[in-house]
């Protein structure tokens, strides 16, 4: 299965759980973004890290990133490989002793010893197409707010796709992401 690079673009606190935040990551050379949803102790990990700052006493990461250092296994890449009931999946790619191995682990672990490693981190094709957001809307003829039927206050699947590039513009990635998971729901059910 085919694989594109991702980058980060940033964390920002999430509106979906309290005490959560967003992990924004977008696919190179693209204006596609994927929202993850990671707990507050793998956010703060991540932003030290990108901020190239230390703290007095290393972090379950930099633990990890010692231990595989001290015994030469190096860390080549992350690889986001699985989206299954809103859940991201991913895997480790390892060598160490002449061999290869891939460990799977939760996404905000992975790009936590990504960012640690300066190595690559990547999403699966399948999870882009199921995840992935575009941040540049190009709709001349988009309403700025989709129509809401008073009678039953259901949104179409047009409407949604709207709404959510109108989410995506703003920059309200949590609670673009749930529009995501609802058109991807409806979409299913056809």
């Amino acid at each position: 299965m085919s694989k594109q690079l991702l980058k980060i673009i940033g964390i920002s606190s999430s509106n979906l759980q309290s005490n959560s935040f967003a992990l924004i990551l977008e696919v190179e050379s693209t204006n596609q973004r994927i929202p993850i949803i990671i707990g507050p102790s793998e956010a703060q990990s991540i932003a030290l890290e990108l901020e190239g700052m230390s703290p007095s006493r290393p972090l379950t990461h930099d633990l990890i990133k010692n231990i595989l250092v001290t015994y030469e296994i190096k860390l080549l890449e992350v690889c986001i490989n699985k989206f299954r009931e809103g859940v991201f999946y991913s895997s480790l790619l390892f060598s160490g002793d002449n061999n290869k191995h891939e460990i799977d682990s939760r996404t905000s672990d992975a790009v936590a010893l990504a960012v640690r490693f300066n190595v690559p981190i990547y999403a699966n094709d399948e999870v882009i197409n199921e995840t992935a957001m575009t941040s540049e809307v190009n709709f001349e003829d988009a309403i700025d707010e989709p129509e809401i039927e008073e009678e039953d206050f259901t949104m179409t699947l047009e409407d949604l796709e709207i709404y959510l590039q109108q989410l995506i513009d703003e920059e309200d990635y949590e609670e673009a992401s749930k529009i995501r998971d609802e058109i991807n729901l409806r979409k299913k059910g056809k």
